[in-house]
């Protein structure tokens, strides 16, 4: 069965816009997230820290989304073979750019993962189950059988059992929909309603993890974000089979982000005053 072409406004960035999709779930999922009870109730260290230890299994299966992007529209093989959209290919390497070797605010370069977790060590924030994690993986473990094995919550299994999985079998135009409408259209908005809980904190233990704050605000806002939409709205191309994949991805890319907040709130509010 052909597509049909959506109209000619959907070959727009613009039509990608969260505010253009007629969806309900999907609006209710974003905005659920945006208000989420879960930053009003991160105000101690210690919640601080628990919640770090979940997300950054977030920071880090962030990447392989991307990379399958970069692979996708970029050639990372030798011998080396031109991409065929140039500017695709542009655009994919300038987020790359930042998120693998961004200023890490102190004269050096770093990952935003490592900068993360050079932020939970900072609030004494456990590493090692992520650690763990990447070295059964460098092992040359099957990531299904590293994360069965893990010892994981299970709700951590699940999301990133589910980007892994979009990220080595997904289609690019689904793949470029959970990294758009799961990452980078939610995360400064998102972090929006962090900062100022991490502000009002006052420790000096916080300081890297707020530079990270601040940074994703900035740079997904105003850089990678529109970037990503253009990738996204490039990928579907006008066809309409696509979008609606595109769509159906987002709002589980959202739910499972509902799902792993939720959890998170639950392991904040069970900690001791």
């Amino acid at each position: 069965m052909h597509s049909t072409p959506l109209e000619s406004t959907a070959l727009e960035p613009s039509a990608f816009e969260p505010s253009a999709f007629d969806d309900a779930r999907f609006r209710e999922l974003r905005q659920g997230l945006l208000t989420h009870p879960l930053y009003s109730s991160i105000t101690s260290l210690a919640s601080i820290a628990r919640f770090m230890e979940f997300h950054v299994f977030a920071v880090w299966d962030f990447m392989s989304l991307l990379k399958r992007l970069q692979r996708e529209v970029t050639c990372t093989a030798v011998p080396w073979l031109p991409p065929k959209s140039p500017r695709l290919a542009r655009l994919i390497n300038e987020i790359t750019l930042g998120e693998e070797t961004d200023s890490d605010g102190l004269d050096g370069f770093t990952s935003h993962f490592d900068l993360y977790l050079s932020a939970m060590r900072e609030v004494q924030a456990d590493t090692r189950p992520v650690l763990s994690l990447i070295e059964a993986l460098r092992a040359g473990t099957a990531h299904t059988l590293a994360l069965r094995n893990s010892g994981l919550p299970d709700v951590v299994r699940d999301f990133v059992g589910y980007n892994l999985d979009l990220a080595c079998d997904g289609e690019p135009h689904q793949v470029a929909a959970a990294f758009f409408y799961g990452r980078e259209d939610l995360i400064p908005e998102m972090f929006d309603q962090l900062l100022p809980r991490l502000a009002a904190n006052g420790s000096t233990r916080l300081d890297r993890l707020q530079f990270y704050v601040r940074r994703h605000i900035e740079l997904d806002g105003d850089t990678h974000g529109p970037l990503a939409r253009t990738l996204l709205a490039e990928l579907c191309a006008g066809d309409a089979r696509k979008f609606r994949e595109a769509t159906d991805t987002a709002i589980l890319s959202l739910t499972k982000r509902r799902d792993l907040w939720d959890a998170i709130y639950r392991e904040v509010q069970a900690i001791p005053e």
